[in-house]
């Protein structure tokens, strides 16, 4: 992942991470709509299932967007093929 930290100790994520880090931001949002809680602007369950195609349960989706996450993640670090 491109991660640049300002003298300051800002960091910013630049380039191509940040839709990998959106995908991280969403999964945890997910995980929390899965223990209960509840989110503004709509349910996050939706969203995974309208963006990136998935069906099923909620724990299949889920665990289906995690793998998503973990192929994005290998690839922005460059451990994936």
């Amino acid at each position: 992942m491109s991660i640049e930290t300002a003298p300051g100790g800002c960091t910013v994520i630049t380039g191509d991470s940040i839709p990998v880090y959106r995908m991280l931001v969403i999964r945890g949002a997910l995980r929390l709509e899965l223990a209960g809680m509840k989110s503004r602007g709509g349910s996050v369950f939706a969203l995974v299932k309208r963006e990136f195609g998935l069906r099923g349960t909620r724990a299949a989706v889920f665990a289906a967007f995690e793998a998503l996450v973990a192929e994005a993640t290998g690839r922005a670090i460059g451990t994936a093929e």
